[in-house]
C-alpha cells in the first residue's frame, strides 16, 4: 500500500515558441486545461505501474477535476473539498519541450494534522509507503507521525525548498530529487548528500537516465533515448513508476528499467498526468527494444 499525501492541480499549459523575457508580452501557441500537481501526478504513475495507492487531497467546490481523476480509474474516497480555489498552476512548454512553472497552491495548503494523523493511524504501517512532496502543507508534520507509527517515507524535494528539506531529511527512507535541486541541497546543507542516513536517495537527470544511490552503491539506469514534445511530470512518472515497482517487490535494476521507460514515453505526449502511460503501454516499448 503507498498513501499519497499530495497536491492536485489545475495545470494551465501554455505552448509557447520561447519563454518570456522580462516585462515582455509574447502570445502562445494554444492552450490546454489539464489535470496536474505532483502529488497526483506521482499517483497516477504508481496507480497506472500497478502500484495500490491512496490518494489523500484538498480541491475547491470543483467537480471538474474529480471527474478528471475519475476518469484515470483513481479513486476520489480520501480527496476532500474546502473554501477557496483548487491548487493551480500556470505552464510555458516550448519548442524543445522545456518547462517553466508558476504554482498556486490553494487548496494544497488545507491538510489538518487531524485529519492527516486519523488516516495513518487507520492504515497498517507494515510494507507500507508514504508519499510527500513540497506542494502541500504539513509534510514535515506528516512525515514525523509516519515514522512514528513504522512507515517508510518518499519524499519529493521539489519544488525545492533548501530549510524545508532540511527538515525532512530526518524522517525519509527515499529522497527524490533531479540534478539541479541535489546542487541546491548540497550547497544549503554544505556536506555531501550521499553521506547522510537515507537508505535510498533517487537523482533523476533528464536525458541522461537516473542513480540510486544505495549506502556505498550506486545503480545507474540510461534514459531511453525519445524526443522531448513536454517534460512536465517526467520526474513525477518516474518516481512514481519506480515506487510502484520497488512496493511490488521487483528488482532494483527492474524497478528502474520499468520507471526510465515510463518517463521515456511521458514526454512524448502534452501533458502531465494524461500523458502518463499505464503498465501494458510500459512493457511493450521495453520488449520492443530487446528485440
Amino acid at each position: 500500500m503507498i498513501l499519497n499525501f499530495g497536491s492536485i492541480n489545475i495545470d494551465n499549459v501554455y505552448q509557447v515558441s520561447r519563454f518570456p523575457e522580462a516585462g515582455e508580452t509574447i502570445s502562445s501557441k494554444s492552450y490546454e486545461k489539464i489535470l496536474g500537481g505532483k502529488g497526483i501526478n506521482q499517483s497516477i504513475a504508481i496507480q497506472r505501474a500497478g502500484g495500490n495507492v491512496k490518494h489523500i487531497g484538498f480541491i475547491g467546490d470543483d467537480e471538474w477535476i474529480l471527474n478528471q481523476i475519475s476518469s484515470m480509474d483513481m479513486k476520489v474516497d480520501f480527496i476532500s473539498k474546502c473554501y477557496g480555489p483548487t491548487g493551480h498552476a500556470i505552464i510555458f512548454v516550448d519548442e524543445n519541450g522545456e518547462n517553466q512553472i508558476i504554482i498556486h497552491p490553494g487548496a494544497n495548503n488545507k491538510f489538518s494534522k487531524s485529519q492527516c494523523f486519523e488516516i495513518l493511524e487507520n492504515f497498517t504501517s507494515k510494507d507500507t509507503w508514504v508519499v510527500l512532496q513540497n506542494e502541500i502543507n504539513l509534510s514535515v508534520e506528516i512525515a514525523t507521525k509516519a515514522k512514528e507509527l513504522g512507515f517508510k517515507v518518499c519524499y519529493s524535494a521539489a519544488p525545492f525548498d533548501s530549510d524545508h528539506a532540511r527538515k525532512m531529511l530526518p524522517h525519509i527512507d527515499l529522497l527524490a530529487m533531479n540534478e539541479t535541486e541535489l546542487k541546491e541541497l548540497q550547497k544549503s546543507l554544505g556536506e555531501n548528500v550521499f553521506n547522510l542516513d537515507i537508505d535510498m536517495i533517487l537523482v533523476t537527470l533528464g536525458s541522461q537516465g537516473a542513480e540510486l544511490h544505495l549506502g556505498n552503491s550506486t545503480i545507474k539506469q540510461s534514459s531511453f533515448v525519445n524526443k522531448a514534445v513536454d517534460t512536465t511530470g517526467a520526474g513525477d512518472t518516474f518516481l512514481g513508476s519506480f515506487l510502484a515497482c520497488h512496493n511490488n517487490g521487483y528488482v532494483t535494476e527492474k524497478s528502474l528499467e520499468y520507471a526510465a521507460a515510463a518517463s521515456s514515453i511521458q514526454i512524448t505526449r502534452i501533458g502531465a498526468a494524461k500523458a502518463i502511460p499505464t503498465f501494458d503501454e510500459v512493457q511493450e516499448f521495453i520488449n520492443e527494444r530487446k528485440e
